[in-house]
């Protein structure tokens, strides 16, 4: 142990070189500090970053308001020779393009149509419900917004629904959401959301070619079909047939495919009145150009891991009308089955919201049914 007086003394005759490494560890200590007060503002910003949403730094979508106007202008199958009515087995009955001044209006990918009540639903959340006489005249028009669905509803994204079924008996109403693949169910009217599931064998889906089809069958079973979704080690597009309620969890199910025209993705399908499935695809081709086809997939042929594919019955593309279709109903007139057909105009100034009507004709080659 070192003597007492001889640490006192040091420290005397070394007092000079301790002021001098105090000095020189204070300005290190003002310089750690400094260091140390940046990397906790950075480490502020990036936990604001990572813990509040992203919704906070980016607008919100446009949302429908309650009320609004809607104008209603009639088109030609053919603006070269407006006298023209066929297009495959279909005959043109009328349309329109529908139009508003709300900036949300259109992007609808998905109608219902029972009686003269139409419903059409937007890509973003919002939608048109009206009804429509054969003189094409609007009435009790209402805009509205879903009042649930996935995500925050902050986004378009997270209110994707692109395709929807109905249950004409009870007015409830099924809505596909494709970039979460999840499937809603809502009250009639779209009052509120009663049920949601996210199926296991939608989950690996792609977030942006998911639930694009949506068909409600009269005996209670759905369809649907993934827009560019395929099932391992096969190239047409996965599909999934439901016993009953798809966002009910126990609800058995079976995957098959449909392999639509070369080129071509399904966007939207509906039951035909024999059972059968009405499909439609489209295409987007450079510049700007979108054609479709509707095809039928007889009923019979949809099976467990079978793939199906449709006849097709008609091709819009020029001269004929022709957008970006992505929606499709059937109802009956009489002994006439009617086909409408709804287009996303993507709230582009190069698309349009047409609603189309035809009547479609009996195949010619298919055999009458026997007595």
């Amino acid at each position: 142990m070192r003597p007492l007086w001889a640490i006192r003394g040091e420290a005397v005759l070394n007092a000079p070189d301790i002021r001098r490494s105090a000095a020189i560890a204070g300005v290190a200590d003002a310089a750690i500090a400094a260091i140390a007060g940046a990397v906790r503002l950075l480490l502020s910003i990036l936990l604001v970053l990572l813990f509040v949403p992203g919704y906070a730094t980016v607008p919100p979508a446009p949302r429908l308001k309650a009320q609004g106007r809607m104008t209603v202008r009639r088109v030609p199958l053919d603006a070269r020779d407006p006298a023209r009515r066929r297009v495959g087995r279909l005959t043109y009955l009328g349309g329109v393009a529908l139009s508003s001044a709300d900036p949300a209006f259109g992007g609808f990918s998905s109608l219902t149509v029972t009686g003269d009540r139409f419903t059409l639903l937007g890509d973003g959340g919002s939608f048109v419900a009206f009804r429509m006489g054969a003189d094409w005249r609007i009435g009790d028009l209402r805009f509205g917004v879903l009042p649930d669905g996935p995500g925050t509803g902050w986004n378009k994204a997270d209110r994707d629904s692109e395709s929807m079924a109905l249950d004409p008996a009870s007015g409830r109403i099924w809505v596909g959401f494709e970039d979460s693949n999840a499937l809603w169910r809502y009250a009639p009217g779209f009052a509120q959301a009663e049920a949601r599931a996210r199926p296991q064998a939608m989950r690996k889906w792609p977030l942006a070619g998911g639930p694009e089809s949506f068909v409600r069958l009269r005996d209670g079973r759905f369809v649907v079909i993934g827009e560019t979704a395929r099932w391992p080690h096969d190239h047409a597009r996965a599909a999934l047939l439901f016993a009953g309620d798809p966002t009910a969890v126990t609800t058995p199910l079976f995957r098959f495919s449909y392999a639509p025209p070369a080129g071509y993705d399904p966007s939207d399908a509906a039951e035909l009145p024999d059972g059968d499935l009405l499909v439609l695809n489209r295409r987007f081709a450079l510049p700007y150009d979108f054609t479709a086809i509707l095809t039928i997939v007889p009923r019979a042929e949809i099976a467990p891991g079978k793939t199906v594919r449709g006849t097709p019955i008609a091709r819009f593309a020029a001269p004929l009308i022709h957008d970006n279709f992505e929606g499709v109903a059937v109802t009956r007139e009489g002994d006439d089955t009617i086909v409408w057909m709804a287009s996303d105009d993507n709230q582009s100034v190069l698309e349009r919201s047409l609603l189309l009507k035809f009547r479609l004709d009996p195949d010619k080659q298919k055999a009458p049914p026997r007595n």
